[in-house]
């Protein structure tokens, strides 16, 4: 039997499981688009079970993700899911166990080592289990959590082709964006993009299929999922959560983060995630606040400076607001004048070109072979680091992670790829290819040199030098413009919706969110999520797709 029919299949028998009835409280609550804080509340006052809600999830996955606009958002449940609930009910949420019940989905990166394949969307690794839970698992089960399933992504978190839409996964298919799940073009590919490579952790948040979920980023792939799906994410500083588990891209930029309905959700995530591990040195350097929650506050934007890097003076130095369609630039203008409301010192100046152009050396040209792509046949520029640690780190996950399978080395992934091409090989395998031609060592000096001029450029003469200049608590990127730039530093971003967009190259959509993203130094995740804090306070911008109502 596919993977995809046993996914099917045990979801269905979940849906089955579920016909039980859900208590009034539980109903009442609307809890399948409630914040997580207040899941926690109706556990500790005894209107919700562990078992209620994940039942409750499992019949809103059964009717949105496989059946009804069949989003595709969660790759595969968690066949212990609703045991796991089952000795949790009657255990409250408290200081020691602040997750107790609460139904949260990983990414399908995300090593469990438990029953559930840990596949990073490839069939190439299908049938792939973990030796142990990834640390963040580790951390979400002492809290007391129940990890619902597997999310859906982009195969290899976007690393196997170039031009692969965001969302889809030889193994998992293709990920729908809720706010607009029938419009596609001839290929399948969805107009509105459901974002990358968190796609489906992003999904299953806004169409109410979980309580939170954890997704991953390397550039991007938790700050884009999050604005197409009107969600809170927090890319946090390299470091601050563990790797450990974690199928690669590259480890100079990876890391892991939460993916909410609220501000105050991602600080309670924060808090369980934020930790030290031997597995990762990164986490050494690691700064953290006791309590991220302390000092969410309707007036923490009072006299902070806020930098947004576009000047009306300067208008061609400006690769973050200038492509803005006029609606979302009004959207976002709209949410600088709620700022300048709340107390915000706006400054207007441009960033260095230094800061948001490729620096010298430090991207190589890629043969693009992607059958579907429009720019099939011509070079295209990807990252250096990217593609010189990928082979690297990806080898050591599958030599100390990687269990009941026959693929050892990226060089077996892309063997067994061109022996099944007609499922595995739809968008081709061209990053890949390319990543596989280097040493897997990192000895290469193109790789030395282009981290340094990455770290140069985005650090000390990017974000540093324009926070320096002109005394920012924090940098306004709108939607995930911004994530290029912090991701080569290794710096922090927040997301939270901001209003509300349509259309998609000239195409009419339905309306879909956009959010602004707050961004600032090493290890200032809290001060971000202060300042994200009192603007959602503030605009309460976040609306749940349409027509997926409460059961």
């Amino acid at each position: 039997m596919q993977e995809s029919s046993r996914r099917d299949a045990g979801i269905a028998a979940a849906a089955v499981s579920a016909e039980a009835p859900i208590s009034p409280e539980l109903d009442h609550a609307k809890l399948d688009h409630a914040s997580m804080s207040d899941i926690a509340h109706a556990l500790a006052d005894g209107q919700a079970t562990a078992t209620a809600l994940v039942k409750a999830y499992f019949a809103r996955i059964q009717a949105y993700d496989r059946d009804g606009p069949k989003l595709n958002a969660v790759r595969a449940l968690n066949a212990d899911a609703l045991a796991i609930a089952g000795g949790l009910d009657g255990v409250k949420p408290s200081a020691e166990r602040p997750l107790a019940g609460i139904p949260i989905l990983v990414k399908d990166n995300i090593a469990t080592g438990d029953a559930q394949p840990t596949t990073a969307g490839s069939l190439a690794l299908e049938g792939a289990r973990a030796r142990a839970d990834a640390t963040l698992v580790k951390l979400l089960r002492e809290a007391g959590a129940v990890i619902l399933g597997k999310a859906n992504l982009t195969e290899f978190s976007n690393m196997l082709a170039i031009d692969m839409p965001a969302g889809y996964s030889s193994l998992g298919g293709q990920v729908k964006n809720p706010y607009a799940p029938a419009l596609a073009d001839d290929h399948g590919i969805p107009v509105v993009s459901p974002g990358g490579s968190s796609a489906g952790s992003a999904v299953a948040v806004a169409a109410g299929l979980c309580a939170a979920s954890i997704g991953t980023e390397t550039s991007g792939s938790l700050l884009w999922p999050a604005s197409q799906n009107g969600l809170v994410t927090v890319k946090p500083t390299v470091g601050l959560i563990s790797r450990a588990g974690i199928v690669p891209i590259a480890h100079s930029l990876d890391t892991a983060g939460p993916m909410t309905r609220t501000v105050r959700d991602a600080a309670l995530l924060l808090n369980v995630l934020a930790a030290k591990d031997p597995l990762d040195l990164a986490t050494q350097k690691q700064r953290r606040p006791a309590d991220f929650t302390v000092g969410l506050a309707a007036d923490a934007l009072k006299g902070a400076r806020i930098g947004v890097p576009s000047d009306p003076a300067d208008p061609l130095n400006d690769p973050f607001f200038r492509k803005l369609p006029p609606k979302g630039a009004k959207v976002v203008a709209e949410a600088i004048k709620v700022l300048e409301d709340l107390g915000a010192v706006i400054v207007r100046a441009s960033m260095p070109t230094a800061g948001w152009m490729s620096g010298p050396g430090t991207i190589m040209a890629v043969l693009n072979r992607n059958p579907l792509s429009a720019n099939r046949g011509n070079a295209v520029t990807q990252r250096i680091v990217f593609l010189y640690e990928l082979k690297r780190d990806l080898n050591l996950y599958l030599r100390d992670w990687a269990t009941n399978t026959a693929i050892k080395t990226m060089t077996d992934i892309v063997a067994f790829n061109e022996a099944n091409a007609g499922k595995a090989l739809r968008f081709g395998q061209d990053n890949l290819l390319a990543a596989d031609l280097t040493r897997a060592d990192l000895s290469e000096r193109e790789y030395r040199a282009a981290l340094a001029m990455d770290l140069h450029c985005a650090r000390t003469r990017g974000m540093d030098a324009y926070m320096n200049q002109h005394k920012l608590d924090a940098v306004l990127f709108p939607g995930s413009e911004g994530a290029a730039i912090t991701a080569r530093a290794g710096y922090p971003s927040v997301m939270v919706p901001c209003g509300f967009v349509a259309g998609v190259d000239g195409k009419d959509t339905p309306d879909y969110p956009l959010g602004v993203t707050f961004a600032g130094r090493a290890w200032s995740e809290h001060k971000l999520l202060r300042l994200a804090y009192a603007y959602e306070q503030a605009s309460a911008k976040r609306k749940p797709p349409p027509g997926l109502p409460a059961l």
